[in-house]
């Protein structure tokens, strides 16, 4: 009998808070804990606030810039402040270059997740057992030049034996490597290979024969110090047939295998951030000029760069909708260059060297 009652008070007892747990779960539906309903139905609340919870903070993403701000990177800077990077739920930290600053070495240490360089620059890296990995490409051309002063009687490479030449090097002087290899100049023993400064003064000054400009930057500088087209002579590398793509975005290969999803949202608000820097150069300065440091360049320096960089990263004919794909055959072509000429020792294993996985995941 007694067990009876114990029985009884028991059910009676569990009922109670069934009941309760009921009530507290109509209650409960205000704040954030997890309805008392059920130890199934508690599960899934819980299970459901877990996954909702890391979705709610933005993902940190660094990307690494090869030089300082300028309309050069406009299209990560106007993604930035247009908040494309934070619609895709991104938190993203643009990190200016310098003349000591190695992206690839950035990228590959960890200190950034994706980074901007050169192809021939990656390829070098790459050879040298960097873990990094093309991800986009975003110029479709090069805008590398070499360009002198006709006083200097540099009508062609083959001129350029005897005279003082100038790269910024760092990874930007493979191209003229390229060039120099094909006329046959040694660069240690028939002209001088000399590192440049940023400024163009040493070849304002005379100090350099012939100095590297990208058709964006530095020849418009020389430009806007009153040196005529007239007086100047230049030598295109796309002409010359030793022309590299140039500016890529590529990532850390172990951050990418685990952050495909999150470089796929990266790459698909950096595309939408260039079409509209295409579209709007004007307004994408001004995205460039609010991060620019003060005093280190002009509104209308930005303006006439980026509209040059525009020109690169869409060529007369390109179709913007595949902006940000890789190109086999013109990736196959700098990959070739790059061997034939010295800057890779070794073949390029080109299904290791780029994927277009994240581009197509960013266009779907």
């Amino acid at each position: 009998m007694e067990n009876k009652k114990r029985k009884v008070r028991a059910h009676s007892l569990l009922a109670v808070m069934l009941l309760m747990g009921t009530v507290l779960a109509g209650c409960g539906g205000g704040n954030n804990n997890a309805p008392a309903s059920g130890s199934a139905n508690g599960e899934q609340a819980n299970a459901a606030n877990a996954s909702a919870e890391p979705s709610a903070d933005p993902v940190k993403v660094k990307l690494q810039l090869k030089w300082v701000p300028q309309a050069q990177f406009a299209g990560y800077y106007v993604a930035l402040d247009k908040g494309y990077y934070k619609e895709e739920g991104l938190d993203v930290e643009i990190l200016p270059g310098g003349p000591d600053i190695v992206p690839e070495q950035q990228v590959a240490s960890g200190a950034a997740d994706i980074g901007v360089d050169w192809v021939a620059s990656l390829l070098a890296s790459q050879e040298a057992g960097l873990p990094i990995i093309e991800i986009a490409q975003v110029y479709q051309e090069s805008g590398l030049v070499l360009v002198s002063k006709k006083t200097a009687g540099i009508n062609s490479p083959a001129d350029l034996k005897g005279k003082k030449v100038g790269n910024w090097m760092g990874g930007n002087e493979f191209e003229l490597l390229a060039l120099f290899d094909k006329y046959k100049l040694d660069p240690n023993k028939d002209l001088s290979f000399v590192k440049q400064g940023f400024t163009m003064d040493q070849f304002l000054t005379g100090e350099l024969d012939a100095a590297s400009a990208m058709t964006y930057n530095e020849y418009n500088v020389v430009l806007e110090q009153g040196i005529p087209v007239s007086d100047l002579s230049v030598i295109d590398m796309n002409k010359e047939g030793v022309a590299m793509l140039e500016d890529n975005l590529f990532a850390n290969a172990d951050w990418l295998a685990d952050n495909k999803e999150t470089a796929a949202k990266f790459v698909r608000a950096s595309m939408k951030g260039w079409k509209e820097a295409i579209a709007s150069p004007e307004a994408a300065v001004d995205s460039v000029m609010k991060v620019a440091e003060e005093g280190s360049t002009s509104r209308e320096h930005q303006v006439t760069m980026m509209q040059e960089v525009a020109k690169l990263v869409a060529p007369e004919g390109f179709d913007l909708e595949k902006l940000g794909y890789i190109d086999e055959a013109k990736f196959k072509q700098t990959a070739d260059i790059a061997l034939q000429f010295g800057v890779i020792k070794e073949a390029a294993d080109l299904a290791k060297a780029y994927t277009n996985e994240i581009v197509k995941m960013a266009m779907e």
